[in-house]
């Protein structure tokens, strides 16, 4: 059986491969610790899941539900973006609860794209982005993020490429990999770009709460709902990558187009799931300060192991990772990466799997405990010797 041609070029994701080979090795009784994936290792508030028991538990709730979400969790959500991003989102209208934010992706690029049209698509960034477009008959045109730029895009650069059929622009602040912050500036030069070329600015923004003491959304910014359209989540600021739950924040008219694909593709998501989410997008600052806590020890030790290995670093980055430049004695970060796996059982990723012009950089998560990371260190120290 052939398959068919959107699958032309697209492989089996990076982490589907790497943890089957972890697999083995650990088959092999080397434990490998694994700081590649960022998959929070920590639960939920308790509140969370005891509202999800409590729900779960009624004869009542087991039906499918509406495409659109419960009205409960998209009011929360609207009260959510007003008290931490000052955005204003009529909860009837401009929000779509989805099944984790990486739907949304490919519902997007499936809503706007025909065969032959362009996409703007970061490198370093979410290989997620360009999986989609090409699988939406899109074609992807990579914009370089570059440390010597702040990794924001290069404004004049872009505006001397041919933009006629890019329809689409994908962006992500914090950005993922490299932990940068957007400033208000670049928000305004964003929507200002995407108004003047007719392109739908798409923000992921599932990163903001994580070592960050100002969460942004770029729908803050006068006149965005013009053009830009916003994916949140669950999964990474309330410990909840396993429910899938996300969410697309815009205007109503794209709230409505991207339905009208959605709506062809699946359900609702589990009621008590959703009642469950809408109360963790009810807890206050002591919830994230706490997360947060922990994640500002862990990264101190990430900066240990890193200097261990020779890489270089910036201390202000925020979300889940670390990036870091690697020694110039190594070819790539493939080669950095393997080292530490074959010989220290250490799995970090190497930054090449986020676009070409991560190639020289390294990856590594917050998403293991203090000690699996001084434990790493241990490692890493002996085969450094």
């Amino acid at each position: 059986m052939k398959t068919s041609k959107r699958l032309e070029g697209i492989g089996e994701y990076y982490f589907s491969k790497k943890l089957r080979e972890i697999e083995e090795l650990n088959k092999q009784d080397r434990q490998v610790i694994n700081l590649g994936i960022g998959s929070p290792d920590l639960p939920p508030h308790p509140d969370v899941i005891k509202t999800l028991q409590e729900e779960s538990a009624k004869p009542n709730v087991h039906a499918y539900q509406s495409y659109k979400g419960s009205t409960v969790l998209r009011r929360a959500i609207s009260e959510w973006y007003k008290r931490w991003y000052g955005v204003e989102l009529d909860p009837d209208s401009e929000i779509l609860p989805l099944i984790g934010s990486k739907e949304g992706i490919m519902h997007i690029c499936m809503t706007y794209l025909e065969n032959g049209d362009k996409a703007l698509v970061p490198d370093p960034g979410y290989p997620t982005y360009q999986s989609a477009v090409k699988l939406a008959g899109g074609k992807c045109m990579a914009y370089d993020l570059k440390e010597k730029n702040n990794y924001e895009p290069d404004f004049k650069k872009l505006e001397k490429k041919k933009l006629g059929k890019v329809k689409l622009m994908f962006v992500n602040y914090p950005q993922m990999p490299t932990g940068q912050l957007a400033t208000t500036d670049l928000f305004e030069r964003l929507v200002a770009f995407g108004k003047k070329h007719n392109i739908l600015i798409v923000h992921d923004n599932p990163y903001s709460f994580i070592l960050n003491d100002n969460p942004a959304s770029l729908l803050r910014i006068a006149g965005a709902r013009d053009c830009v359209v916003e994916l949140n989540s669950l999964s990474k600021s309330h410990n909840m990558a396993g429910w899938r739950v996300g969410m697309l924040c815009g205007a109503k008219e794209r709230i409505e187009e991207v339905l009208r694909f959605k709506s062809n593709m699946d359900s609702g998501m589990f009621l008590p799931v959703q009642l469950a989410a809408a109360k963790a997008l009810s807890l206050g600052k002591d919830w994230q300060e706490e997360v947060n806590r922990t994640y500002s020890a862990r990264r101190n030790k990430v900066f240990e192991l890193l200097d261990r290995l020779g890489c270089k670093y910036s201390q202000t980055q925020a979300g889940l990772f670390v990036w870091a430049a690697i020694p110039r004695n190594y070819k790539d970060g493939y080669v950095l990466s393997d080292e530490v796996l074959y010989k220290a059982a250490v799995f970090i990723t190497p930054g090449g799997i986020f676009g070409d012009a991560g190639k020289n950089y390294v990856r590594v998560s917050l998403c293991s405990t203090e000690e699996k990371i001084s434990e790493s260190i241990e490692r890493i120290m002996k085969i450094k010797q």
